[in-house]
């Protein structure tokens, strides 16, 4: 790999100016993690830190991409690199913010993370159980307006009945079982991304600066 390559994903690289064009474009939502000052050494640090990860959500989209190729999937309609669709803030505080921009910018996280849903199987019994154990999350349009108390054992009256929330709970249980299988998947393909000085993932211990809250 030249100097002029950020990362080498499977062969696949990724150009340093790749990189610079997405962060330039103004796509980053608050990933550095690090407040703004007129510091020349801080904002370096910020920059640097700014840099690791833009090069981890292209190479998220990469691996997804090199993913959707292997399993088949159809192919997803190819967005710009330095284009970022709006990342939601509950998917920020789920899934971190280089996942979260990762399935933002690129088609092919989404497409993959969609295919590990409708693998996901989730038995009836942890559906009932999640439905027991949160009937708090169940009550009638008439109990919310009544002002029962969610955690004061409701009636079953003022409870939704299972059949009614069962579907619900389930793409609940699906949605969440694929968003942990994405992390797996990500976690064992990025083992062999080879990164360049200064792209490296911004949680790598062997640096001073690493950054866990990403």
């Amino acid at each position: 790999m030249t100097e002029e390559y950020a990362a080498s994903v499977r062969g696949q690289v990724i150009p340093k100016q790749h990189v610079e064009t997405f962060l330039s474009a103004g796509v980053l939502r608050g990933a550095g993690n690090c407040a703004t000052s007129h510091d020349a050494a801080a904002q370096a640090r910020r920059h640097r830190q700014q840099r690791r990860w833009a090069t981890q959500v292209i190479v998220t989209g990469e691996l997804a991409r090199q993913a959707c190729a292997e399993r088949s999937l159809p192919p997803p309609d190819d967005v710009s690199p330095m284009h970022l669709l709006t990342i939601p803030e509950t998917d920020v505080a789920d899934l971190g913010s280089i996942i979260a921009a990762a399935l933002a910018h690129s088609p092919a996280a989404r497409a993959l993370l969609t295919a590990l849903e409708h693998e996901q199987y989730i038995p009836e019994p942890a559906v009932r159980d999640y439905y027991d154990r949160n009937r708090d999350r169940f009550l009638t349009p008439e109990a919310l307006r009544r002002g029962v108390d969610p955690y004061d054992e409701p009636a079953p009256a003022d409870t939704q009945p299972y059949e009614d929330v069962r579907n619900g709970i389930a793409a609940q249980l699906r949605h969440a079982a694929a968003r942990r299988a994405f992390f797996n998947w990500l976690d064992e393909a990025r083992a062999d991304v080879v990164y360049a000085e200064g792209h490296e993932h911004p949680g790598d211990p062997s640096h001073p600066d690493h950054e866990h809250r990403h």
